[in-house]
């Protein structure tokens, strides 16, 4: 996959504006994979690392008029995670971290989103939902930004650009292999472009 590169967030134009009628109504739209990837790092020997993870599936859907009755549903393979390192990644599909052989899938739902400056999701906005992996579900925050492409007109909303960042204590989830040699937090970075359903 491709990273969408900084120069599309930044330049991103503001986030929707919100206005709350009686009936609003979820817009599906669905994944770019050529602008998505989902990024996470971690500390190897006092060594920064990082590596990729595909994504399996998602079903996204927005409230362009209320941004916080929004639903992300996505699912990561596991199984297919790369790190920079092969023998990391060895043991981090291996029955002490990741036990992609029993958990080949990681699975996340959004249960709330919270709007940041000015009713926005593009400034301090954060998506909080329920994390699965290994079986094991527990709740996690990210901090989301969401923007048009550069160029766009305010109406134009068939593309929108995704960033959503955050971290995850893996012995929450039971991922505690090589506990001696790897840290615990594991930082999330997830880049995607969306477009609207046909």
């Amino acid at each position: 996959m491709t990273l969408m590169t900084r120069r599309t967030l930044l330049a991103g134009l503001a986030a929707l504006p919100l206005s709350r009628p009686a009936h609003a109504a979820l817009t599906q739209y669905e994944l770019v994979s050529q602008g998505t990837s989902v990024d996470f790092t971690f500390d190897l020997s006092g060594l920064a690392q990082s590596g990729t993870m595909p994504i399996h599936s998602a079903d996204i859907q927005i409230d362009l008029s209320d941004l916080i009755n929004s639903q992300v549903s996505v699912t990561l393979n596991a199984a297919e995670a790369r790190t920079k390192l092969p023998f990391a990644r060895t043991a981090m599909l291996s029955a002490g971290v990741l036990d992609v052989q029993q958990f080949p899938t990681i699975h996340f739902a959004s249960t709330e989103v919270r709007l940041g400056e000015g009713g926005r999701i593009s400034r301090g906005a954060e998506i909080t939902g329920d994390l699965t992996l290994r079986g094991v579900t527990h709740p996690i925050t990210l901090q989301a930004d969401l923007h048009r492409p550069p160029g766009s007109t305010a109406d134009n909303l068939d593309m929108l650009s995704i960033r959503l960042t955050g971290s995850l204590n893996r012995h929450d989830f039971g991922a505690s292999g090589y506990s001696d040699l790897v840290q615990d937090t594991v930082g999330l970075d997830i880049q995607a472009e969306i477009k609207k359903a046909e």
